[in-house]
């Protein structure tokens, strides 16, 4: 993932960016750690021609509630200069999300990854607990104790869960309301998605349609909701993501499962109208199509799609 070794980095708002990037790689090294398709996926992408890879954006989920929402986890980013970049809402999941611009930050021509690359934007979602039944927000409640969100970031970089793990009775009756709901009580802070910059690609993957063949060709199993290649309505903000891993997880009352981990996306991100006449070598990101489509983004995130209706 690269060496972390920066002598000409730049501080940001709160601290060193150093610091910020190292956070990141251990967050990125618990996601892959837990995923193992997900991690095949990201080695092969750099495999191919040698490809630098950048992301577009990480991903997590939250519970809103006594503290453990998406200020849990946003503080800290916020603290090192990140801004809320905009909101999306989904009622019927009762699903509220937020994603963050990343703060500026000094990055050469040929920057990447982690260690140099351009900060990734995030994206949190909430599942508004309040709106759930009284059952689900008793079970929520039963193992989110109060407070206990102010580890959100240190969760996210172990991939441990901060409250006791459920019990698979209480997960499959949560899942019954709300499989967001389920998902988060068992994964708690791990990221739920990495989404890679296919717009910043140099070789045969700038192209996402050239990625979508890549992947089907290898076997992999990509979400079809609402189509494989997610398509906003100005044409502009193009996605594809893979179904989420299935692994075997042990609950606290000692029943083993297969349910729904994290999966991998790629976003590409095109340029404005008012901004294509440009050289390619003068295109930065803000010349690009910014934010997240609703429509797209709630298709995606039926990559953690159950398979089992318990």
């Amino acid at each position: 993932m690269g060496s972390l070794d920066l002598p000409n980095t730049s501080s940001v708002k709160g601290g060193s960016e150093t610091f910020l990037r190292s956070v990141f790689e251990s967050i990125l090294k618990t996601y892959l750690r837990k995923n193992p398709t997900a991690k095949t996926i990201w080695e092969l992408v750099q495999s191919v021609d040698n490809e630098k890879i950048c992301y577009d954006h990480f991903t997590f989920r939250t519970l809103k509630v006594d503290g453990y929402g998406i200020d849990s986890l946003s503080s800290f980013f916020m603290d090192y200069g990140y801004k809320i970049g905009g909101g999306l809402d989904f009622p019927k999941k009762k699903l509220r999300v937020l994603w963050f611009s990343p703060p500026d930050a000094q990055v050469p021509n040929d920057g990447h990854g982690l260690a140099n690359g351009p900060l990734p934007r995030l994206v949190i979602a909430e599942v508004l607990v309040d709106e759930l039944s009284l059952e689900s927000q008793g079970i929520v409640r039963k193992y989110l104790k109060p407070q206990g969100g102010k580890q959100a970031i240190l969760s996210s970089t172990l991939g441990s869960l901060i409250w006791e793990k459920p019990t698979w009775a209480d997960f499959t009756q949560l899942a019954k309301e709300s499989e967001f709901a389920a998902w988060t009580l068992i994964h708690g802070y791990t990221m739920n998605h990495l989404a890679f910059a296919v717009h910043r690609f140099k070789h045969r993957f700038s192209d996402i349609k050239c990625v979508k063949q890549y992947l089907e060709e290898k076997g992999f199993k990509l979400n079809s909701d609402g189509g494989i290649l997610k398509v906003s309505q100005d044409g502009l903000l193009l996605q594809v993501s893979s179904i989420s891993e299935r692994l075997a997880v042990e609950f606290a009352d000692g029943v083993t499962e297969i349910i729904p981990a994290s999966y991998i996306e790629f976003t590409q991100r095109l340029v404005l109208p008012q901004f294509k006449d440009m050289p390619v070598d003068e295109i930065k990101e803000y010349h690009r199509r910014e934010a997240f489509e609703l429509d797209s983004a709630n298709h995606v995130m039926e990559s953690t799609r159950f398979a089992t209706q318990f």
